[in-house]
């Protein structure tokens, strides 16, 4: 009886593994600096400085609609987490 070789390693397996890896991890920062910089914004709420809110909420702006671009995440959800941003801030400006 002749020996059985070893399976074939199947390389694009390996391959789209690899690619996966490397997309899971770049997507973990990029949804890590979305929520960071919706929680700098939302901290700049009760801080009565409007220039410093207006820089981060553009700052936040910019972060999740480039999220979305990337199809990081999906287009609608950037837009309702920027436009429940957006309402906060106005809200707390019409306060002041």
């Amino acid at each position: 009886m002749a020996a059985k070789s070893a399976p074939k390693k199947n390389l694009s397996a390996i391959k789209k593994a690899r690619q996966n890896e490397k997309r899971r991890l770049r997507g973990q920062a990029v949804r890590g600096s979305v929520k960071t910089q919706v929680r700098k914004t939302e901290s700049f709420l009760s801080k009565n400085s409007p220039e410093e809110l207006d820089k981060t909420l553009k700052e936040a702006v910019r972060t999740i609609s480039s999220a979305a671009s990337k199809g990081i995440i999906h287009r609608n959800t950037a837009s309702r987490k920027i436009s429940k941003l957006v309402k906060k801030v106005n809200a707390t400006k019409r306060k002041d």
